[in-house]
């Protein structure tokens, strides 16, 4: 992809560093780094360097020109996910390992030579590390590049993995857990250390990292963000009793919280109302989920779909019952938009500026949430209520340019503090 001016002679240079391409839009953090690109690039000059993989289509590469002017592809091979061998490495590190799994699954010498000689080149301004493993590709100590740094962090990982180790029944994936817990917290701290700023999303997330692990360079959070134009309410009839699930069925957080759902809250609602069913809206369904589908009655799971919004169209409800997690959720906003009523546990939904009983519904316990399903089920009135003012929440504070905004002055104070620093 060849190089394309800037027509804002105030833009910056920006050198984006991700861990993949970004089709497919297939999750929350991928959508949301699209988003945010896609307005950035009106205004400043974007070179995007990932990883990619045997997996990755002619097209994803195509299509990263509709968010950066410039595509640098290093060749990685990841190991299969739920492979001996990927176990084996998960074990081997939670023992032997000296950063995290997830940051050391990354490690390129190739990925770390092109950043620090596309960064030496002074053709950036600023370098944006998106994801914590990113940092991985940065020199640290006397080794500091000279361009400055800015981390986009879209969960506190070292959160996630605690929650992890607070909800797993079995021994063995406890202590790992616990194990990669503490990696994290380690790597979270020492990455503070390599880069001059670093932005969130929420501000949930920012007094975490201020207040439990010390960081002094946490500028602020940007808001989580959803094309209301693409996601909007329609005119199709609901299923009665419907309900829908949505997100990447990979992720460990997402398996639990379906796992959970179904086995904890679901008997409960389906003793009101037996016809209930949930629809299960995501890639890479893991074992467990396509097991759940085959066990319980009323309960799918799709796999991977190329648009999300007939399945939110013809839902009464969506439900985002996860007990691990971090940052925020986009799959909530996306929900609010197409004007649906939610149900979230607080973890779900922290992060964003949602009210109990006016935007969203909350609800920790089996029972509480089963609760307020079956009042969505049995009160027309509540269902447009709540959705009415989902959808009122984020058309006034979701547009993407927005939240492309903020980020953008974080981008530049980081770089107005390092010319005052030298």
């Amino acid at each position: 992809m060849s190089p394309a001016p800037v027509a804002d002679p105030q833009g910056l240079r920006i050198l984006w560093i991700n861990c993949r391409l970004l089709h497919p839009l297939n999750g929350g953090d991928r959508i949301r780094t699209y988003n945010m690109l896609k307005q950035l690039k009106r205004k400043h000059r974007v070179t995007y360097v990932c990883f990619r993989t045997a997996e990755d289509s002619e097209e994803a590469v195509e299509r990263a020109s509709e968010f950066c002017h410039e595509l640098i592809t290093v060749l990685y091979r990841p190991v299969s996910r739920g492979s001996l061998k990927f176990y084996a490495g998960v074990l081997f590190n939670s023992l032997q390992g000296d950063v995290p799994f997830m940051v050391g699954k990354y490690r390129s010498s190739e990925m770390t030579r092109r950043v620090r000689e596309l960064a030496a080149s002074d053709n950036a301004d600023l370098i944006v590390a998106d994801y914590l493993a990113s940092v991985v590709h940065l020199p640290d100590g006397a080794g500091r590049l000279k361009t400055p740094v800015l981390v986009f962090q879209h969960n506190v990982e070292s959160q996630i993995w605690k929650r992890h180790a607070e909800t797993e029944a079995n021994l063995v994936r406890r202590a790992v857990f616990r194990k990669q817990w503490r990696m994290t917290c380690n790597w979270e701290r020492a990455s503070a250390a390599r880069v001059d700023g670093q932005v969130a999303v929420s501000e949930d997330d920012c007094r975490f990292f201020r207040e439990q692990l010390g960081m002094k360079n946490v500028l602020g959070s940007v808001p989580t963000g959803v094309d209301v134009h693409y996601f909007a309410p329609s005119p199709a009839p609901k299923k009665p009793r419907s309900l829908i699930f949505l997100g990447a069925m990979d992720w460990l957080p997402n398996i639990d919280a379906v796992c959970y759902f179904t086995k904890e809250v679901f008997p409960l609602v389906r003793r009101q109302f037996p016809e209930a069913t949930v629809t299960i809206v995501g890639r890479n369904p893991a074992a467990r989920v396509q097991a759940l589908a085959q066990q319980c009655d009323g309960v799918r799971a799709t796999g991977t779909v190329a648009d999300v919004r007939p399945f939110l169209a013809q839902a009464e409800a969506m439900i985002v019952p996860l007990r691990i997690g971090g940052g925020t959720r986009i799959k909530i906003c996306e929900a609010m938009a197409t004007g649906i009523p939610v149900v979230s546990t607080r973890v779900g939904a922290e992060g964003l500026p949602v009210t109990h009983g006016r935007d969203i519904l909350l609800a920790d316990s089996p029972q509480d949430f089963a609760k307020c399903v079956g009042d969505l089920f049995s009160n027309t009135e509540l269902r447009s209520r709540i959705g009415d003012g989902g959808l009122a929440l984020v058309r006034a504070r979701c547009g993407w340019e927005h939240v492309t905004n903020v980020f953008e002055g974080f981008c530049r104070a980081v770089c107005a503090n390092r010319k005052q620093a030298f």
